[in-house]
């Protein structure tokens, strides 16, 4: 078996000691979707044709089995199929994959394995074979409720699929997320509320609220639409908060929101710091081992990177991650999630004593955008508010 190497080159000098490596989780990338959304900035390629399915599920198989020397042994706890579109897979390459999965790996009895799917994309058979193939968590690409807003996305499915959609899935599975976005192209806050009110119609384990973001390389980036302004959009934010307050979701991460104990936790394990490998086109890891952390990237191109793993290759970039890079990197995680985290957590996920960011914890903490004390740090509701303000105390000494 052959493997991927580190380039000497790429790497720099670290002094970093893990006494335990964090939870592992594995991320499955399928790149294609029917029809590229104009805010959309993820890996995802219009389908043309024929999806070469099966050649896809043995490049992925494959390179699992390359990847097995870097995380021997580590149980694996989440496992996510992201896209682009993954319910354009079959039922059966589902099932092969996560038979692969748990052939080559020592996947958790308990894991939480989520697959992501497209209202315009999906069926009753296709749930159900999800479903039988070990697939127990679906999360939805809804989006909007409302038509005229669907349509300004780019989505190709209607309110009345979305709808029904919902219920062919609750049919298969009691875990279930929806996604929406709000501050949409002319959305009315009475608008916003009206999608939030909707996906409560359905009692959903667990909500995704997005505010609308212009990402560069994107059509809405180089064609801006006509968005709500800024108050606008805080008081959707507000609201939205307040109404899945009342409906008993807990607000635990930016946008995440979910009844009790039914939070994500692949994505938690994401916010925690925790490790991930990444298979599929464009898909990233991050894999701690006793003495470094390393980041890899696969190629981004479906047909490059199937390429690729005939060759034995699949991965573009690797690099070690610095000592600098690793605190920023654990509290742009971390400081996502609205009750904070252990004050322990950050020399677990790091290897990095607390005191080597007390300076940006004193300097957030006196500008009301970080509360601590001798268990936990947190950032505060203005800190919720201002994010990326707080983030970039953090990036002083990387920058």
């Amino acid at each position: 078996m052959t493997t991927h190497l580190l380039h000497p080159v790429a790497l720099k000098s670290q002094t970093v000691k893990f006494k335990a490596l964090p939870p592992l989780s594995l991320y499955i990338h399928i790149p294609w979707c029917v029809r590229k959304c104009p805010y959309c900035d993820f890996n995802s390629h219009e389908a043309r044709g024929t999806l070469p399915e099966q050649e896809y599920v043995a490049a992925l198989i494959r390179d699992l089995e390359m990847a097995l020397p870097l995380i021997w042994g580590r149980k694996v706890y989440t496992v996510f199929f992201g896209g682009g579109t993954p319910s354009l897979l079959s039922g059966a390459s589902v099932d092969k994959i996560i038979r692969s999965e748990r052939m080559l790996l020592p996947l958790s009895g308990s894991a939480e394995i989520t697959l992501e799917a497209n209202p315009g994309t999906v069926e009753a058979a296709r749930f159900a074979a999800y479903r039988e193939a070990g697939v127990n968590r679906l999360s939805m690409g809804i989006q909007s409720f409302n038509d005229v807003h669907l349509q300004a996305l780019g989505r190709i499915h209607s309110a009345d699929e979305a709808k029904r959609a919902i219920e062919i899935a609750q049919q298969h599975f009691d875990n279930l997320n929806l996604d929406l976005m709000y501050a949409l192209p002319n959305q009315t806050l009475e608008q916003a509320l009206q999608d939030v009110q909707t996906a409560l119609s359905f009692a959903p384990q667990h909500l995704s609220c997005y505010h609308l973001t212009l990402e560069p390389n994107t059509l809405f980036h180089r064609n801006p639409p006509s968005l709500p302004d800024d108050d606008m959009s805080s008081d959707m934010q507000q609201h939205i908060e307040g109404l899945l307050a009342t409906h008993g979701y807990e607000h635990y991460e930016t946008s995440a929101f979910a009844q009790p104990k039914q939070r994500a936790k692949h994505n938690l394990n994401y916010w925690q710091f925790g490790d991930y490998l990444g298979i599929g086109a464009g898909a990233h890891s991050k894999l701690s081992f006793p003495d470094k952390v390393i980041r890899q990237a696969r190629y981004k191109q479906p047909q490059a990177y199937m390429q690729q793993v005939v060759k034995d290759a699949p991965i573009q970039v690797e690099n070690e991650v610095s000592r600098d890079e690793l605190g920023f990197e654990f509290m742009m995680n971390a400081l996502r999630l609205n009750e904070g985290f252990d004050s322990v957590l950050f020399q677990e996920r790091t290897s990095l004593p607390l005191l080597s960011i007390q300076r940006e914890l004193a300097d957030a903490e006196k500008r009301g955008l970080l509360f601590r004390d001798h268990q936990r740090i947190a950032p505060t509701k203005l800190g919720q508010r201002f994010l990326n303000d707080l983030l970039e105390i953090f990036i002083r000494e990387t920058v």
